[in-house]
């Protein structure tokens, strides 16, 4: 073959068995000098291999789904005249764009094959390769669906000859997101998440391993299984709590007397049940079939407690039918078993409505994740004293920063606004408790 030349994988880095996801030619294709020929994808980023020469596909040697390293034989091209023979070399592969920003890179494929990640993890559905390859779908198109772990295959196209375009992955994800979903989280969402590629810290570096506390180690399956699951919303505001805390302040030596500790959270918990009362649509769960709500007629409010081992959420009955002191003497309560070791499963079950509060430790505004089957969680920041406009000058007044998140499958953006309003509103006026 005149001209011949055998264009191979060029110098990719640091990675290997890199999987062929596209091949952009075929054989009698004429192409010119830096057209792309084919389209390889590590778990860091896409390139395109392209021609190092004018010239017409003669045999193409990969195949979908094949998986190269540097030097692999691409395919044979026979260069135009005006090609200089030094195009036999090729040149470096084209990044296209990375599929995931990572603060290190990930150690080779090969390498990371021989040190699999540990059997604890979820196991993960792989991607239909096959079928992926074949997928009527542009490299930016087929890599935003890697991105999200959409099998592509399952997409249907709405562009032109039923191309699949970014819109349509993007309305696949919504429409798979949109439907019921069993207790098992990331099951049945239509889609998958790739999984995360081990990486070997310790070439970067001196590194400690510490394990998980067993409390991380439980939540962490249910956190993330709810963050997937529950497409959530957070809705932002603040309250002026200035009169309220100035109450609870004269109110609080009166209770240490008998040995309680008159916190805000307390009224913060009864402030929560007027809202869910005013909204019952928020003191609710969705049927597991996803086809109504079930509205609860008690208010049991859980507090979310960071405790040396990581994060639990106790449950505080009946707040509705509880006084004030009476809840901060519970709290208490719960709070000691809670340092000893002593809380029961039934301690943690039957919560309608949560509340994380950070205030004791600072920050302002914060996305807390719903504690399904509940469908919101309210969490609170640190209240700071700022000016507040009155309508004739600036005042000092007493901020308490709030985030409310709540399940969109079953609360619109404008019922959510309304009951963060709602909200506010009782906690700057504390007679609105009694009402």
């Amino acid at each position: 073959m005149a001209n011949a030349i055998e264009v191979k994988v060029p110098d990719i880095g640091d990675f290997k068995n890199i999987p062929v996801i596209e091949i952009l030619v075929k054989p009698g294709d004429t192409v010119r000098a830096e057209d792309p020929l084919v389209t390889l994808e590590s778990d860091k980023a896409t390139m395109e291999v392209p021609s190092p020469a004018a010239g017409t596909v003669k045999e193409i040697r990969i195949k979908v789904g094949d998986k190269v390293s540097e030097g692999a034989l691409v395919l044979m091209l026979e260069a135009g005249a005006e090609a200089p023979a030094a195009a036999a070399k090729a040149a470096p592969a084209a990044p296209v764009a990375p599929v995931a920003a990572a603060a290190q890179p990930a150690k080779p494929a090969a390498v990371a094959a021989a040190k699999p990640a540990p059997a604890a993890a979820p196991a993960v559905v792989p991607v239909n390769e096959a079928g992926f390859g074949k997928a009527h779908a542009s490299p930016s198109v087929r890599r935003f669906a890697r991105e999200l772990g959409v099998d592509l295959p399952r997409v249907k196209g709405s562009g032109p000859k039923d191309r699949v375009t970014k819109e349509d992955v993007q309305a696949f994800v919504k429409t798979e997101l949109s439907k019921p979903r069993g207790a098992e989280g990331g099951g049945g969402l239509g889609f998958n998440l790739p999984p995360m590629q081990p990486v070997d810290f310790a070439k970067f570096g001196p590194v400690t391993t510490q394990p998980l506390s067993r409390i991380k180690k439980l939540s962490g399956g249910f956190l993330h299984r709810n963050w997937v699951s529950i497409p959530h919303v957070t809705q932002h505001d603040e309250a002026d709590i200035t009169e309220l805390e100035a109450f609870r302040k004269t109110q609080s030596d009166e209770a240490k007397k008998s040995g309680i500790k008159f916190t805000m959270l307390g009224f913060l918990m009864k402030a929560a049940v007027v809202a869910l009362k005013q909204f019952p649509e928020f003191n609710a769960s969705l049927s597991p079939d996803g086809e109504s709500l079930v509205l609860k007629n008690y208010f049991h409010i859980g507090v979310a407690v960071d405790t040396p081992g990581g994060l639990v959420v106790p449950v505080i009955r009946d707040v509705d039918k509880k006084g004030l002191l009476e809840i901060a003497k519970e709290l208490g309560e719960l709070s000691g078993r809670m340092r000893n070791g002593k809380i029961s499963p039934a301690d943690l079950q039957g919560g309608c409505f949560s509340i994380s509060s950070l205030g004791g430790i600072g920050g302002t505004f914060f996305t807390p994740i719903i504690n399904a089957p509940e469908v919101a969680i309210l969490g609170v920041g640190k209240a700071v004293m700022k000016p507040v406009w009155n309508g004739k000058e600036f005042v000092p007044r007493l901020m308490l920063p709030l985030s409310l998140s709540y399940d969109h499958r079953v609360i619109d953006g404008a019922l959510g606004a309304r009951f963060s309003t709602y909200l506010t509103t009782v906690l700057s006026d504390i007679r609105r408790l009694v009402l």
